[in-house]
């Protein structure tokens, strides 16, 4: 039981581990991109992005299992044309993963963008330097206290994932038993000793990454980051 119990938690903070890198690499581009827009369609863009902040999830996961199961056209092509198989795999729970948090790190990082002085970016450009160097030596580094901000939130939000989890992945011990899992099945077999471990594991990480994430955000604003 105790093999079982870390190999849960290990899974669960492999998957958030993994679910914020992959928003990292996509979120910050969306969230430039959506700070810079001025096109008509943003809003429509932005409320796409935001619907998993108030769509059930379970709503999303039946989507997503539709979409991805090899019954259907998509799921089939994924698995014929290219060997992927995202119903019922790690694979498949970080892709909904990644759909699921997206807007946790978009928003905090977008507003960053957007609360960046523009005289920052223009004298940038004055020196020669390019949108990208500017981006990544100017603008990014001015906006470390929303850009901590998303990927906490990110990596926290995937950690208590649960609709999305249940139903793309199933309960599946050492590929897709995550500790929100865990916990729903320990207490309906009635199981509350084992449920009430994984829920303090859970609740005293989530209090120490805020807590850690307050502490350095406060840091950075008295350095004058941010």
């Amino acid at each position: 039981m105790e093999a079982a119990f870390w190999q849960t938690l290990w899974l669960t903070f492999k998957l958030a581990a993994v679910t914020t890198s992959f928003l990292i690499l996509l979120g910050i581009p969306v969230a430039y991109l959506l700070s810079r827009s001025r096109s008509r369609w943003k809003p429509f863009l932005e409320a796409l992005i935001s619907l998993p902040l108030v769509l059930p999830p379970t709503v999303l996961g039946f989507y997503l299992l539709l979409a991805f199961s090899p019954e259907g056209q998509f799921g089939a092509w994924l698995e014929q044309a290219l060997g992927l198989r995202l119903v019922f795999t790690f694979s498949g729970l970080v892709v909904g993963s990644i759909f699921y948090s997206l807007p946790f790190m978009v928003q905090p990082v977008q507003s960053g963008f957007e609360n960046l002085p523009r005289n920052l970016s223009e004298a940038s450009y004055t020196l020669g330097k390019s949108h990208l160097q500017t981006l990544l030596h100017v603008q990014i580094p001015n906006i470390k206290p929303a850009l901590l901000t998303g990927i906490v939130l990110a990596f926290a939000h995937t950690v208590g994932e649960f609709g999305v989890i249940l139903m793309i992945g199933g309960n599946i011990p050492g590929q897709t038993r995550v500790a929100s899992i865990a916990i729903y099945d320990e207490v309906e077999a009635l199981n509350y000793g084992l449920a009430n471990q994984y829920a303090l594991v859970l609740v005293a990480f989530a209090f120490a990454i805020l807590a850690l994430v307050y502490s350095i955000n406060r840091r950075l604003l008295r350095t004058g980051w941010g």
